[in-house]
């Protein structure tokens, strides 16, 4: 199987990765976009726009580029790799997910040229709190009223939540609160009488919200997908999600072991580098083989994010997951351990990376959750 890049993704991956580096290589500069009042930079949001990267995924017919996984893959290790604060997940990966996989001809017309020319951000609101991480556990509501809904909820932890003017919002229109039928999807403006949302900062600098829905009324226009059949959608958009999520784990995971071992080049004791010592050069490789068994699962995920049969993608998604989760374990705490006491301190480059990686274990299901499902598929399934 081919594995080399074409010339268009590499050109993507120079271009990416250029402008990353520029934005993200003074980690000062990182500190400055989150004291912006979004917690990121607009600024920079306008000039991904300009790249084209906002519009990457989406058809051409769409208003986009017409890009699949392995150009999402791209992106998504260069925003690893620079500890980017940006929503490209929540408003490109997940929110264009949903409209690109179940938006009507009239939504996405409206909808995906606002995004890719950077006027448009949104939030995936699914998460409650008694639910964990099952996608089907949900307790807010959607009652018909006349010729639209009603909603009432709360939703937790909603990924740049509060800085997003479009909701894709989860919610149940029939059955009780654990069933896997009865849900449904509503795009909700953020800004609609009955939506109040407070914003926080997480503990990787990233930005969540939590939602509080109270008779919200929109229109049947404002339903993604088919009614009561919501949750396959669901599964299908986060089974992309957690392919972009790997990918980004990824790119954090190298920039945090180049970091390492550049650490132990420099850092003296005994008056010769650290990194002279076979023990840490055994922990500094041992990080190596991590973040490359990580890599290689990224590139299956990227590979399975569109498989049309899903049993398949699910179980090697959830398969993907947990060797992400367990590399980006080792990986930072070797990182933490080698580097000592500075590490964790804020001032310094690797701490950070550690938390986000810990988050991105627990993004979407941890590795129990992720275990659970590989099992219940039977392992990973062969393709016919």
């Amino acid at each position: 199987m081919d594995f080399d890049l074409t010339e268009e993704q590499r050109l993507l991956k120079e271009s990416v990765d250029r402008t990353i580096e520029d934005a993200y290589g003074d980690f000062e500069k990182r500190k400055t976009y989150q004291a912006e009042s979004a917690g990121w930079s607009t600024e920079l949001w306008t000039k991904y726009a300009e790249l084209g990267v906002l519009g990457l995924p989406f058809a051409e017919a769409d208003g986009g580029f017409g890009g699949g996984p392995v150009e999402t893959m791209i992106v998504m290790e260069a925003i690893g790799r620079g500890l980017v604060v940006e929503p490209y997940l929540s408003t490109v990966v997940l929110g264009g997910g949903f409209l690109r996989l179940g938006g009507t001809p009239a939504q996405r017309e409206t909808y995906i040229p606002q995004i890719a020319e950077g006027s448009l951000r949104l939030a995936f609101a699914q998460t409650e709190r008694q639910a964990r991480y099952d996608l089907h556990d949900i307790a807010t509501t959607a009652r018909r009223d006349g010729d639209g809904f009603v909603l009432d909820g709360h939703k937790s932890v909603v990924l740049h939540g509060d800085s997003a003017e479009l909701l894709v919002v989860s919610a149940r229109t029939s059955g009780n609160r654990r069933d896997r039928d009865g849900i449904s999807l509503f795009l909700v403006p953020a800004d609609a009488e009955g939506v109040t949302r407070r914003g926080y900062a997480t503990q990787d600098g990233q930005r969540a919200a939590e939602i509080e829905l109270a008779g919200v009324r929109v229109g049947a226009e404002s339903v993604v997908g088919e009614l009561d059949r919501g949750l396959p959608l669901i599964e299908r958009v986060v089974d992309i999600a957690l392919a972009a999520v790997a990918a980004e784990a990824v790119g954090a995971m190298e920039a945090l072991q180049v970091l390492t071992v550049d650490y132990l080049k420099t850092r003296k004791q005994f008056g010769v580098a650290i990194g002279s010592f076979q023990a840490l050069q055994h922990r500094a490789a041992d990080m190596l083989v991590a973040l490359e068994q990580a890599r290689s699962m990224a590139m299956y995920a990227a590979m399975m994010a569109e498989e049309p049969d899903a049993a398949q993608r699910r179980a090697a998604l959830a398969a993907a997951k947990v060797q992400i989760n367990d590399s980006a374990r080792a990986v930072g705490q070797e990182a933490i351990q080698l580097h000592g006491g500075i590490a964790m301190t804020h001032e310094y480059k690797a701490g950070h990376y550690f938390k986000r990686l810990t988050m991105i274990q627990s993004l979407f299901g941890d590795t129990e959750h992720q275990l659970r499902l590989v099992a219940e598929a039977g392992g990973l399934i062969e393709a016919a």
